[in-house]
């Protein structure tokens, strides 16, 4: 078999020689006339159907070392991007703290913001609360007939709803609507340089804008979470009546007679940190972003990503901490 040279555009980086003589032997094999010296270029002649199909082979290994490599970088991009995101986040909590606890304080603005984030959220999370309880009490009624337990349904709708769904759920809502808001707006004032006016005219804008936001986020949480316990053990009842008649004050009292404090407050309180989260999150997103119009959407929208993100993963870890601090 004569090999002469490969084509210069198999050459040029696309194949190594051991492709190209491959390439020729199965040519030469299929040749239809069986030639006594086998050129490339009667191979090109011949076989352009073979010729495709390997170069569509070669350029796939081609491509797939490359994709390959793509997705080594993007990961370690990816990796890079999180632990700067992390420390900036950081950064902007020290001067966060600085900021809130030296005087003047901005009391006004607080009670603004609270009313704005905290009363204007109870209709969402009141009909959250009361969805939550409904489809709880049906599912868990199904259930505990098929066991022979349904006496003990307004106790399991309590406990749920007190230790687990109350919080997470009006978490997550008030995520939703806060997250987006604070992020949207302090973003808003970022690309249309309002808060470098605020810098030059000696305001700062981490006790006014971002610490009077994330304290009424961290306070109306558990109000809301209040609320949201609520209208979902009453909605429970209303479900259960539905199905099978019982007083409301036969229900409250099976449900609540094994509750302690240690059932109520950790679970609660720890609506706090998820208060904290949301703000910090929204906060840092909002006042950090660039880019005009495009700026703002993106800010809002990793506002809400990360905070609801956040808050599933620190629900994981304060569940367990109140399981063993509060056995």
């Amino acid at each position: 078999m004569c090999i002469e040279e490969a084509p210069p555009f198999i050459s040029d980086g696309m194949a190594d020689g051991f492709v190209w003589v491959a390439l020729c032997e199965c040519s030469r094999k299929l040749a239809a006339n069986g030639e006594s010296e086998f050129t490339s270029d009667s191979a090109m002649i011949l076989h352009p159907t073979l010729l495709m199909f390997a170069f569509a082979a070669v350029s796939a290994a081609t491509a797939t070392t490359v994709d390959r490599g793509g997705i080594i970088t993007n990961i370690g991009q990816v990796t890079i991007d999180f632990f700067e995101w992390f420390g900036n986040v950081t950064l902007f909590c020290g001067r966060l703290i600085r900021a809130a606890f030296t005087p003047p304080y901005e009391f006004r603005e607080f009670f603004h913001q609270f009313d704005e984030l905290g009363s204007k959220s109870v209709p969402l999370v009141a009909l959250a609360g009361a969805a939550t309880g409904v489809v709880l009490t049906l599912s868990t009624r199904d259930s505990l007939v098929r066991f022979g337990a349904k006496g003990f349904l307004p106790a399991v709708v309590v406990f749920s709803i007190i230790k687990e769904s109350g919080p997470i759920i009006t978490a997550l809502v008030v995520s939703g609507r806060a997250a987006a808001g604070i992020g949207s707006e302090l973003a808003a004032m970022k690309v249309s340089e309002q808060i470098d006016a605020m810098e030059a005219s000696a305001v700062n804008p981490y006790r006014y804008l971002a610490a009077t936001r994330i304290l009424a986020c961290m306070l109306m949480l558990p109000l809301l979470t209040l609320v949201s316990d609520f209208f979902g053990i009453f909605m429970g009842w209303v479900a259960n009546t539905a199905a099978e008649p019982i007083s409301l004050r036969l229900f409250i009292h099976d449900g609540f007679k094994s509750v302690t404090f240690n059932d109520f407050l950790p679970s609660t309180l720890k609506t706090l940190i998820f208060g904290l989260l949301i703000g910090v999150i929204a906060c840092y997103q909002g006042m950090n972003a660039t880019g005009g119009t495009e700026g703002v959407e993106r800010a809002a929208t990793s506002s809400v990503v990360l905070a609801s993100l956040f808050i599933i993963l620190a629900d994981v870890i304060l569940v367990h901490l109140i399981l063993v601090l509060f056995p």
